[in-house]
């Protein structure tokens, strides 16, 4: 693995790829191809670009329009390094707090790339058009998210990713309508074609007839978001898989970090065991809201009938520093800290409280309306209760992928021709997502990294044969994709894929989530195992494959995510240390914090797919420009 980090200082490493690398003549570039798999801000911000700069670009999306992409759920911002407040903030600075948010367990030239970009990325936006908030005066305004101690967050009330992906898409449909995109609805990437050790295509189901189709290209960029369904109540949409990025691995692509999953602090907590996704309230609302559980175990009492000496705003008394803006991956086992130890509430006691009275007394029920009032509006459809007047009950829960594709600084995978963006690579944020960071890196690696980084693999492409859909591989890789979908419909067992999935969420929650442990790691391992055998052995999938058939959609999906939650656990089970959202409980300090180990576990783990197997390689993270500290936000 050659991550091809550039020379220099880190400040001019980027100049300085940008300068060494390749160009290829517009005349060129109209003879090249290019197949982007995904339509939310990471694949419609690389589609558009890409296809802007002149070359042939085909675009997939299993949702029915590409304006249904998960990237409109993210609510509260999107970072830059800005310092538009005046307060001390810097590129620097915001590279630090990613890198320290992460827990050191990224790569430095990518996490500062990501810093470097953010600040013209919102002027890119703005000049799309996206309503950002203003202060009175017209100047953009920001707000603070978890694990920084400046306000660089900007945003659109507190539907940021569905303003910032309306502007994506409508870039994206003015290249359809120049006929420079071809754009590919309902169809889901079923495997990836690989010729001579080059990505040249895909295998593409047709979702509404059930037909295979062979898409050839002279390459091919996965932007398929993450994998975080794996838990099966998640904050993500129900359709969000890692299909995608799970054929190519077993195509040969490494995939680096699968256990650095992310839990986030506040999600409206499960209400049922038939209950099939879980509802993200945004991180922003912990700038204003405070945290809290009664000090007495079991407290049946209605929030308002607390006094004020009798609530435990835990973090606030944990963190002082940073208080209710801790990172996610300590607020959240902090909730589940309290909620274990008997404080939780709600119908379940499955919950804590965010409060908001205070801030509404501070500044007014107007402002805080204009800050988050649809989400307070999305609260009561939900749940019937007005937030405003009685404190929230939030919950952690499956959300982030940090994990996903092994990719080098020029977002290429370990298969020559094969780029990731966005979510399903592991690049940019180590062992812990900051909040307002996702919007972020999907943007900048769809508009800005990509399209200076795939010219230097496709201007030595022009040279070589354009393999057609007629390749020997192509054939061996639909016939290998009908036999997999026959052997789902053959089986005819008596449970459903959602029985299946119930089951696997169980143990990747209760194993693999906030909190492990080598005996609970390999429990889960011989589980999963155990499970896998049960569903090629009991499934029941109705229809056929040549309609338009969900179950199916769902069991082959859920296949791959058996898979990947051996994978999650076995490299869990590896990193004897706590970093980030990865907390062994062997590895932690008296008072309950993350004990990492640089000397030993300094390094990306990079698994390659070996016939049901995974073989670990170690991409050892240098840090030439910041020497790894205990990461504290006391």
């Amino acid at each position: 693995m050659n991550p091809k980090v550039p020379d220099g200082p880190l400040e001019y490493k980027w100049r300085n790829y940008q300068l060494k690398s390749q160009l290829i003549n517009p005349a060129n570039k109209k003879k090249l191809n290019i197949i982007v798999v995904g339509s939310g801000l990471s694949g419609a911000g690389a589609a558009s670009t890409l296809a802007e700069m002149g070359y042939d670009v085909k675009c997939f999306c299993y949702q029915d329009s590409a304006r249904r992409a998960h990237s409109v759920a993210a609510q509260g911002g999107i970072n830059a390094a800005k310092n538009y407040q005046h307060d001390g903030d810097s590129v620097y600075r915001m590279f630090y707090d990613t890198l320290k948010g992460g827990d050191f367990r990224s790569r430095e030239a990518n996490t500062y790339r990501l810093a470097e970009l953010s600040a013209p990325l919102i002027d890119h936006f703005v000049q799309q058009g996206v309503p950002f908030a203003r202060e009175y005066g017209g100047t953009l305004v920001n707000r603070s998210f978890g694990g920084v101690q400046v306000q660089r967050t900007f945003y659109a009330r507190g539907q940021t990713g569905q303003q910032l992906l309306l502007a994506a898409y409508s870039q994206l449909y003015k290249m359809v309508r120049a006929k420079k995109v071809t754009m590919y609805a309902r169809s889901e990437m079923m495997d990836l074609v690989v010729v001579d050790g080059k990505a040249k295509g895909i295998i593409v189901r047709d979702l509404v007839t059930g037909q295979l189709k062979r898409y050839a290209a002279d390459a091919v960029v996965l932007a398929t978001g993450g994998y975080s369904r794996v838990f099966r109540l998640s904050t993500l949409a129900i359709g969000c898989n890692g299909s995608a990025i799970w054929k190519a691995h077993k195509k040969g692509a490494f995939f680096a970090a699968p256990s650095f999953t992310q839990i986030h602090p506040t999600a409206l907590p499960q209400s049922s065991e038939a209950q099939s996704k879980l509802t993200l309230m945004s991180e922003s609302l912990r700038n204003d809201g405070r945290i809290w559980v009664p000090k007495q175990k079991d407290d049946s009492r209605a929030p308002k009938d607390i006094p004020e000496d009798q609530r435990d705003y835990y973090l606030e008394r944990r963190y002082p520093s940073f208080g209710n803006l801790a990172p996610r991956d300590i607020a959240s086992r902090a909730a589940k800290e309290r909620i274990d130890a008997g404080y939780g509430v709600g119908r379940l006691k499955n919950a804590v409280y965010l409060d908001f009275k205070h801030a509404i007394d501070k500044f007014g029920l107007d402002t805080i309306k204009d800050r988050y009032g649809n989400l307070f509006t999305m609260y009561k459809k939900i749940t019937g209760i007005d937030a405003y007047t009685t404190p929230m009950l939030i919950s952690p829960a499956a959300h982030f992928s940090m994990g996903g594709l092994w990719v080098d600084y020029e977002l290429m995978t370990t298969i020559s021709g094969l780029y990731a963006v966005g979510e399903c690579n592991f690049s940019d944020h180590g062992a812990n997502r900051l909040g307002a960071n996702s919007l972020l890196q999907a943007s900048v690696d769809g508009y800005f990294i990509l399209p200076n980084t795939i010219n230097n693999y496709l201007a030595d492409e022009i040279k070589v044969d354009h393999p057609t859909t007629e390749h020997p591989e192509f054939e061996r890789a639909e016939r290998e994709v009908n036999k997999h979908i026959d052997k789902i419909l053959a089986i005819k067992g008596s449970k459903t894929v959602d029985h299946f999935h119930r089951e696997l969420g169980k143990i990747m929650w209760q194993e693999c989530a906030m909190s492990r442990t080598k005996e609970g790691l390999e429990n889960a391992i011989s589980e999963i195992t155990k499970l896998k055998e049960q569903f090629w052995k009991n499934v029941k999938v109705t229809g056929n494959h040549d309609e338009m058939n969900t179950e199916l959609e769902k069991a082959y999906r859920l296949s791959d995510f058996i898979e990947l939650g051996i994978l999650m656990c076995t490299d869990a089970l590896q990193r004897k240390e706590s970093c980030g959202a990865h907390f062994r409980e062997e590895y932690q300090s008296k008072d309950g914090e993350a004990v990492r180990d640089d000397k030993d576990f300094s390094y990306v783990s990079a698994w390659e797919y070996n016939s049901g197997n995974f073989t670990l390689h170690k991409e050892t993270l240098k840090f030439e420009f910041v020497e790894p500290i205990v990461r504290s936000y006391k």
